[in-house]
This record gives C-alpha cells, sequence and structure tokens, in this order.
C-alpha cells in the first residue's frame, strides 16, 4: 500500500479483478442503495482477493437506527468478519441529524479492533463543524467518507476543502468520494486528504452494469500517487 489509500466500491466478485489489477489498495462493498449486502455475498468477494475489504453495515435508507436493528447490525458485522472482511463502514444520525455517537460508539465497542470508516451519513448533518468535532474521536474510525453534501462534491467541493485545509485532523480522516473528479485531487492532497474513494468513476460510462476496469482504476492510481509524490517532494525540499 502507498502513502495515499485507494478504495474502490464493488457490488460483488466480478468488480474484484478490475480494481486489485488497477492498484486499489481497499475495497467498499455494499448493494444498490449503499445497504448492507448478504454475507454470501461478502464470502465470494472475500475469497477474491486479498485485499481489504470494507463492508457496509445500513439495514434501511435511513441514516437513524432503532434498538433492534443496531443488534441486527452488530450480528451481521460478526458475521461479515467470519467470512474475511477485513473492516465495515457506518455511520449514524440521531433525530436531531447530528452524528449519533451513542450508537456508533456501541458498534465499535461490540467490534474491538475492528477498522472501520464513517459512511456519507455524515453529509446529511445539520453542521458540518459541529459534526466533524463530534466523529473524529470514535474509537477504531480510520476513515470519514464526504462529499461535503448531499448532493455529492459537485456542489460540497468547496466547503468540504476549506474543512480540510484548515483542520488537518479532519484531513487525516477525510476520504472524499460521490463526485469526485480529477482535478480534485490535488487540491485535497495539498490540503492533508491521502485517502480517496471510486464508485462511478472507475466503471465504464460511469455505469453502474459495467464491472470496474483495471485501466480506469490505474488511471486514477497515477493521478493520485503523483499529486502525493509533488506535495511530498516539495515538502522534503
Amino acid at each position: 500500500m502507498g502513502e495515499a489509500v485507494l478504495e474502490v466500491a464493488v457490488r460483488g466478485p466480478g468488480d474484484v479483478p478490475g480494481a486489485d489489477e488497477g492498484g486499489a489498495d481497499r475495497l467498499h462493498l455494499a448493494t444498490d442503495g449503499d445497504l448492507s449486502p448478504e454475507p454470501a455475498l461478502v464470502s465470494s468477494v472475500c475469497r477474491e482477493t486479498e485485499l481489504p475489504v470494507f463492508v457496509v453495515l445500513r439495514l434501511t435508507d435511513s441514516w437513524t437506527t432503532t434498538g433492534g436493528e443496531l443488534a441486527r447490525l452488530v450480528g451481521l458485522a460478526g458475521d461479515y468478519l467470519r467470512c474475511g472482511a477485513a473492516g465495515l463502514s457506518f455511520g449514524f444520525l440521531d433525530s436531531d441529524l447530528d452524528v449519533d455517537t451513542e450508537v456508533c460508539s456501541h458498534l465499535a465497542a461490540q467490534l474491538p479492533g475492528v477498522p472501520w470508516t464513517f459512511h456519507r451519513a455524515i453529509d446529511s448533518s445539520l453542521d458540518a463543524e459541529r459534526a466533524w468535532a463530534r466523529v473524529v474521536d470514535l474509537p477504531g474510525l480510520v476513515g470519514v467518507c464526504s462529499a461535503g453534501s448531499p448532493q455529492g462534491l459537485a456542489t460540497g467541493y468547496d466547503d468540504l476543502l476549506a474543512l480540510a485545509s484548515r483542520a488537518p485532523r479532519v484531513a487525516r480522516l477525510l476520504v472524499p468520494g460521490r463526485g469526485l473528479l480529477g482535478e480534485h485531487v490535488p487540491w485535497f492532497v495539498r490540503a492533508g486528504v491521502r485517502a480517496f474513494h471510486l464508485g462511478p468513476q472507475v466503471r465504464p460510462g460511469g455505469s453502474d452494469k459495467a464491472y470496474v476496469d483495471a485501466g480506469h482504476v490505474r488511471s486514477w492510481r497515477l493521478l493520485v500517487d503523483d499529486a502525493v509524490a509533488r506535495v511530498t517532494g516539495a515538502s522534503a525540499g
């Protein structure tokens, strides 16, 4: 794994070769709608790769959860880990649309030592800076997937870049995604960001019906690594 982490979204084992051969560092597995897959699907993906696979924990299209759902999520997480998953991706908001630290901390506590990323629920919080202040200290957290807006980076890029630029702890955890463009990468890297999430960008035509393409992934790998090399080279000089 290089200095930058390239996370590629996959839907099944057919996406694995392209991500693997193209130079991805981590796979992010979810069904359509960014919901939790069946354990059998997790197992089939993990069997196809030695890359770490992070699996989404989310049962409904809501960013909130109930006590009953929480118990199911804990059980599902255990199933995923037994199937070979290296980590998880989840994130929940409370009724005030703030980060639900109680729920997230409970899940993390049930999965000691398991790395996880906070899913894009953070983009639906009412106050981004408050949400980030609540999320950065959650146990086991290794990244926060965000586009700065529920509408994606087309809307949230400027605010998200500004936040990362003035807050090193945000930059350290930020995994920009949902609408990421090549032109965004150098600016995020200069702000201290070292992880990126790719979805439609690495599928021919941006179609969910197309498998992840190794050439597309490789072009992003080269772009990200070059941006990091330019910044670290300039810093070293």
